[in-house]
């Protein structure tokens, strides 16, 4: 998938000079998730239900 064009937001919970941050991007019917300290690295594709089940997860963990 081509994500070129992409328009990455990074996670409200991320501070400026947070070491441990995600961002965001909405892309052809699914949300695209990739570490920003490495923008060219892997990209994440996962659909809105599958990122709230893992975010609810994430939660639930603490």
């Amino acid at each position: 998938m081509d994500l070129t064009n992409a328009e990455w937001r990074k996670s409200s919970r991320s501070g400026s000079n947070a070491a441990e941050c995600v961002e965001l991007a909405d892309a052809a019917g699914v949300v695209a998730v990739r570490d920003s300290k490495d923008p060219d690295g892997p990209v994440l594709l996962l659909t809105r239900a599958a990122l709230r089940m893992a975010v609810q997860s994430a939660a639930d963990s603490r």
